[in-house]
């Protein structure tokens, strides 16, 4: 594979996303908010956050109820939540700086394999094997000839992808990713406009479409929509009764569901036979 090719087109076709000039903090806010959303969403909240929040302490001094209205319509509020809470362990064990191995950034709530391996790479320019949807999809086309690639990700996967890292392995991960982004799309791939498309596996292969039937995630009616209008609705006012928040939804027993996982995970409370956000 020639990988500076693809360096190179990065070079020439890469976006001006303002997590790629930052911090190590805000490429770690970054992170928890690009899981499961996408960047055009993103751009504005992260910029807010970053002017309300420069610092870990910054973050980690501020009410929980703020974080939880702060971070708007980004979906999955508990990441905000794991990040006050990493913020906080920041402050208290790593003198308000980011941790800069993979190991320490584990240790943090909110952090996995994926995301402690992404700050390494974007945040101190470490060689880590970097593998987002659209990072694995790229190579599941260009190396193994195959449209999609597995569910999940196997050892063996790792271990050849890891092989593919040039020496300049933290702008290889970028420019992997931004390729899977911008050109090797899910739908509708970019594939005459690939600089790459003359060693691709899967246009050797004729495109062959993938056995993996992948299903759209449903929203309308779901749990995840109600949970979502209750923080949405707790986001506009200070606290609001069962009464109330029932008056949103057409399932009152879906609406007690909702708010028993909302407690449990700790983003609402009861106070004074309402509810609200944790103070």
């Amino acid at each position: 594979m020639k990988q500076q090719l693809l360096l190179d087109w990065f070079d020439e076709n890469k976006r001006n996303l303002p997590w790629r000039n930052t911090s190590p903090w805000g490429v770690m806010v970054s992170e928890y908010m690009l899981q499961q959303t996408p960047v055009n969403r993103v751009l504005p909240t992260w910029s807010q956050w970053l002017t309300n929040w420069p610092t870990p302490a910054d973050l980690a001094a501020a009410k929980k109820s703020e974080v939880i209205t702060a971070w708007g319509r980004l979906g999955y509020p508990r990441r905000a939540l794991r990040l006050h809470e990493a913020a906080a362990i920041i402050t208290r064990d790593f003198n308000n700086k980011v941790p800069l191995t993979t190991q320490e950034l584990r240790s943090l709530p909110g952090v996995g394999e994926y995301t402690a391996a992404a700050i390494a790479a974007f945040a101190f320019n470490k060689p880590t094997l970097v593998l987002d949807v659209n990072i694995r999809r790229f190579f599941a086309r260009f190396v193994d000839g195959a449209e999609h690639p597995t569910a999940t990700t196997s050892v063996t996967e790792r271990a050849l992808r890891a092989e593919l890292i040039p020496k300049d392995g933290a702008k290889w991960a970028a420019a992997t990713m931004e390729f899977g982004a911008l050109i090797c799309t899910s739908k509708n791939p970019r594939c005459e406009d690939c600089p790459l498309k003359r060693q691709c596996a899967w246009r050797k292969a004729g495109y062959p479409k993938s056995e993996l039937v992948r299903k759209s995630q449903d929203w309308i009616g779901t749990d995840r929509q109600c949970r979502g209008t209750i923080v949405q609705a707790l986001r506009d006012n200070d606290k609001l009764t069962g009464a109330a928040l029932k008056k949103l939804w057409n399932d009152d027993s879906q609406i007690e569901k909702a708010l028993k996982t909302l407690i449990a995970d700790g983003l609402i409370e009861i106070h004074l036979n309402s509810y609200r956000f944790p103070q």
